[in-house]
């Protein structure tokens, strides 16, 4: 039974690119940065729905993106119009939008292996946090599980997203990292402050797993407070819930610079 859920935050503009086109549309080995990522989720046999939440003014964009790409994969989108008629969202609220094929097949997909996992898209909100908070209001209830992963992390492997799985399956809540191998040096107006003590220090990558409940109480508490975090692990924490971490890899990188474009460019011509 396919009761996880993945949310895509894809809401970015790329300016450390330095390119008009948002990053997750740029192409790697001739196919869209989103649309590799997201099949990575749409191919796992424990995913049962894709929500990616997109800039509001290219939902349609990106969901024309995704159905070209994956002509087997049934792509919805909600525009955020009201006139677009209701759609009952996964806490009962309006989300606006045509989503009834989307929700059918997110039914059917919970069932059986043979059924294509359905990708919906969302509108993003003006920072990463709100989009996850927009893709989060589009999951059923019936899915115990959310993955988060960034848009622009399209070399995530299986076997890291069932490790992720398996943990927040059993502790609530996961994230998958890697430990510091190089020296860390805190530096104050272009000198070094102090050296860093790296015993203990991971980078953090994604997907991050959580049971629902507690991600949904987590992004709660964090309006609330007023509180961005810089993942979603983070406001897990704040409710002095424990998480789990997985080795991650060392594949499995974000692509957020020019430097970054070009060795993922690399990696897909081998």
């Amino acid at each position: 039974m396919r009761s996880v859920a993945s949310v895509i935050p894809a809401g970015g503009v790329g300016r450390r690119l330095g390119r008009a086109t948002p990053k997750q549309f740029l192409a790697i080995g001739g196919v869209p940065i989103l649309v590799r990522t997201v099949r990575c989720f749409t191919r796992h046999p424990r995913v049962g729905l894709v929500v990616v939440a997109a800039p509001a003014a290219l939902v349609g964009r990106t969901a024309r993106l995704l159905g070209r790409y994956l002509p087997a994969v049934r792509v919805s989108s909600l525009d955020g119009s009201p006139a677009a008629g209701p759609a009952l969202g996964a806490r009962g609220r309006n989300v606006g939008g045509s989503v009834a094929g989307a929700r059918g097949a997110v039914a059917s997909s919970r069932h059986g292996a043979s059924v294509p996992v359905p990708v919906l898209v969302v509108p993003g909100g003006a920072e990463r946090q709100d989009s996850v908070v927009r893709g989060l209001e589009a999951v059923p209830a019936s899915f115990d599980l959310v993955l988060v992963h960034d848009a622009v992390r399209p070399f995530v492997s299986g076997a890291l997203i069932d490790r992720v799985i398996d943990a927040a399956r059993e502790t609530g809540a996961a994230i998958c990292a890697l430990p510091i191998a190089e020296t860390v040096k805190r530096v104050r107006d272009g000198a070094v402050d102090t050296t860093v003590d790296r015993t203990g220090l991971w980078v953090v990558q994604t997907p991050q797993g959580f049971r629902t409940a507690v991600l949904r109480e987590a992004h709660d508490k964090a309006r609330r407070d007023g509180v961005v975090g810089t993942d979603d692990a983070m406001l897990v924490e704040r409710l002095g819930h424990p998480v789990r971490v997985v080795l991650g890899l060392v594949e499995n990188i974000k692509i957020t610079t020019p430097a970054d474009l070009g060795r993922a460019r690399r990696w897909t011509a081998r």
